[in-house]
C-alpha cells in the first residue's frame, strides 16, 4: 500500500521590518565607503541624512493608496460622453535595477461611462506609481489597470514616454534614447477608430522630440 504523501505547510509570508533613520543612514555612510568616500570628511557629513530625506521623498508613493485617490468621482456631466485626454504630464521616477531617474511623460485617456473623476486625480495617479521603484512596462499597465477598474469606464489609453539614466548616464552609453510604452483596455483596444483619436490627439510619441 502506497504511503500517503505528507502535505507541506503553506509558507507564510515574512512581513519585513522597515529599518530605522539612523539604520538607513549608517547604510548610506557603508556605501560612501565603499565608493572611496570618507563619510567622516566635512562635505559629505550631512549626505546621509539627506540621502534618506530624498528616499523619502522619491519613493512617498509607497505609502500611498491608487485606488482611494480615485474614489471622489462626478456624476454630473450634462451627457457628457466623449473622450477625456490629459497629455504631457510629466513624470519622474527610478528604475528598480539601478535605482538611476527615469524622466519622461504620460498621457492619459479614458471613455466615461457615467462618472468622471477630477484631472488632477489622474496626475496624482501617475505621482503615486512614479515614487516607487520601476519598470516603465509595469509603471503604465499600473496606470490603466487602476484606472480601469476603479472607474469601469468603456476604455482606458495610457502612452508613456521617457529617457532612462540608467541607459543613458552608465552601461552603454546611449543617451537621447526615448523608451515608449502603451496599454489600450475596452474602447481602445477594440476600436481602431477610437485609438487613433487617442493617438493623434497627443501626437505621434516615435517623432516627437521629448520636452
Amino acid at each position: 500500500m502506497a504511503r500517503k504523501q505528507k502535505q507541506a505547510a503553506p509558507r507564510v509570508a515574512r512581513k519585513q521590518v522597515k529599518p530605522s533613520r539612523s539604520e538607513a543612514e549608517a547604510a548610506v555612510r557603508i556605501l560612501l565607503r565603499w565608493a572611496g568616500e570618507d563619510p567622516d570628511r566635512e562635505g559629505l557629513q550631512g549626505t546621509p541624512g539627506r540621502v534618506v530625506r530624498a528616499y523619502e521623498e522619491w519613493f512617498a508613493g509607497y505609502g500611498e493608496d491608487a485606488e482611494q485617490v480615485l474614489g471622489k468621482t462626478f456624476e454630473e456631466t450634462n451627457g457628457y460622453d466623449e473622450m477625456v485626454v490629459l497629455r504631457d504630464i510629466r513624470v519622474e521616477s527610478h528604475c528598480e535595477h539601478h535605482i538611476a531617474p527615469i524622466i519622461g511623460k504620460v498621457h492619459i485617456a479614458y471613455l466615461p461611462r457615467v462618472r468622471v473623476v477630477g484631472i488632477s486625480k489622474l496626475a496624482r495617479l501617475v505621482e503615486i506609481y512614479a515614487k516607487r521603484l520601476q519598470i516603465q512596462e509595469k509603471f503604465t499597465s499600473q496606470i490603466a489597470d487602476t484606472l480601469q477598474e476603479t472607474l469601469q469606464p468603456k476604455g482606458v489609453a495610457v502612452v508613456v514616454e521617457a529617457t532612462h539614466h540608467c541607459m543613458s548616464t552608465r552601461g552603454i552609453h546611449k543617451p537621447g534614447v526615448l523608451m515608449v510604452t502603451s496599454r489600450m483596455l475596452g474602447a481602445f483596444r477594440t476600436h481602431d477608430a477610437t485609438r487613433r483619436e487617442f493617438l493623434n490627439m497627443i501626437g505621434n510619441p516615435t517623432s516627437r522630440e521629448q520636452a
